[in-house]
């Protein structure tokens, strides 16, 4: 049974979320307000993927290393 993976790349104004099943074929594409409203909201997420497929999730925090004072709350935990 493959992982699931997925990528999350907070920005300035959103948040993108990207899950794949294999190498071309995507189960989920969202982009979602900024910063979640609670601290537990993408572990949450993750976990409910991981249920709704019965599969792990492998999932990374894609962030770029500009200096222009945008900091992300994205991983509130």
């Amino acid at each position: 049974m493959e992982s699931i993976w997925m990528g999350i790349a907070p920005s300035p104004t959103s948040t993108r979320v990207l899950a794949m099943d294999g190498a071309h074929d995507t189960i989920l594409k969202a982009r979602l307000a900024h910063t979640p409203t609670h601290r537990h909201a993408l572990s949450t997420l993750l976990e409910a993927i991981a249920l709704w497929e019965g599969r792990r999730v492998r999932a990374a925090l894609c962030v770029d290393d500009r200096r222009d004072g945008f900091d992300s709350t994205s991983c509130l935990e």
